[in-house]
């Protein structure tokens, strides 16, 4: 008997109701996360990718958003989840860290008491017990002189320590998932690369299953063992990281390489970039979202959204053109 995934998500929908008119996020997603598997999620600002673990935690405002589909972490369903459940789901099932830790990380408490806390709340236990267990994980995320760091506000801290701090927060009670939202973007690169080999490494050790946000392509092969693209609201392409990078099939993601800078081009070339902008998701166009900007777009993709069309082991893309993508036999 095959063993379920840890993470699955089927027909996701989400639309934000709080404006003059509906905002369509997220239009029909699914994914899949195996145990101590990286999956990273590509694409541009607005595809969705944010909104996506953000609905896994069901940080979305309530009362302002109308969910559909389904979402099972580990067998629970997180949609159905009473309020006294999810507050003991965050953290100890599903941790998050965040794009910008000074906003996640509160000013007023020291990080120490604010793992402390976590660790208390979730596993019971003495203070002095949950502050020895803060400052193993202060030792492990490589925060310099951890103890007294402990007893630091958030404010005392530069970018990269503090991104280390929340990394330290999300694994207080080792859960089986973490989520990263682009947790490198405010970063410089030396920092980046440092907190990107971190959570790898962190991810091995803890055995840990991991979903990573980006809209870098390079943060995504340090990290991901598959790649999901997202736009408009959709997932349009997913496979193993090899595949994505060598054999990409969807034109938005063939798109994505080509307008990376990268070591080959020559002094004043112009990148490739990919014209028009993209969809508004409070006035999504019928059919294939991304046809508007696509080359390769026919009548039919005005009309109609392609299924998803499986290009190779493990490898899928959601489009109608995927013969003309596919790669030319040496």
């Amino acid at each position: 008997m095959a063993i379920p995934p840890l993470v699955d998500i089927r027909d996701l929908h989400v639309t934000f109701t709080g404006g003059p008119k509906p905002i369509r996020a997220i239009n029909g997603v699914d994914l899949s996360l195996e145990r101590g598997e990286t999956l990273a999620i590509l694409g541009e600002s607005g595809s969705g990718k944010s909104v996506t673990l953000r609905a896994m935690l069901r940080l979305n405002p309530e009362k302002r958003t109308k969910v559909e589909g389904s979402i099972t972490v580990g067998g629970k369903d997180v949609l159905a989840l009473g309020s006294k459940d999810l507050q003991a789901f965050r953290g100890r099932d599903v941790s998050m860290i965040f794009q910008e830790p000074a906003l996640a990380l509160d000013p007023v408490y020291t990080l120490g008491h604010q793992i402390a806390e976590t660790i208390v709340k979730h596993d019971g236990g003495s203070w002095d017990d949950a502050r020895k267990r803060a400052l193993d994980l202060f030792e492990r995320v490589r925060i310099p002189s951890p103890e007294r760091r402990l007893d630091n506000y958030p404010h005392e801290m530069s970018g990269g320590m503090r991104q280390r701090a929340m990394i330290a927060l999300a694994l207080a009670c080792n859960p089986k998932v973490l989520l990263a939202d682009e947790p490198t973007t405010a970063l410089d690169a030396t920092v980046q690369i440092q907190i990107l080999l971190l959570v790898r490494e962190l991810q091995r050790e803890f055995g840990i299953a991991v979903m990573f946000v980006t809209h870098d392509i390079g943060v995504a092969v340090e990290v991901a063992d598959r790649v999901a693209v997202m736009y408009g609201g959709r997932i349009v392409e997913t496979g193993p990281i090899r595949d994505i990078l060598n054999a990409p099939r969807h034109p938005y993601t063939i798109g994505l390489l080509k307008s990376r800078a990268h070591g080959a081009m020559t002094k004043g070339q112009r990148l490739d970039a990919i014209p028009g902008s993209p969809p508004d998701l409070a006035n999504l166009p019928p059919g294939c979202s991304f046809a508007p900007r696509c080359k390769l777009a026919l009548p039919a993709c005005s009309e109609s959204t392609p299924d998803p069309v499986e290009v190779g082991s493990g490898h899928m893309a959601r489009c109608f053109r995927t013969e003309a993508t596919a790669p030319v036999p040496a």
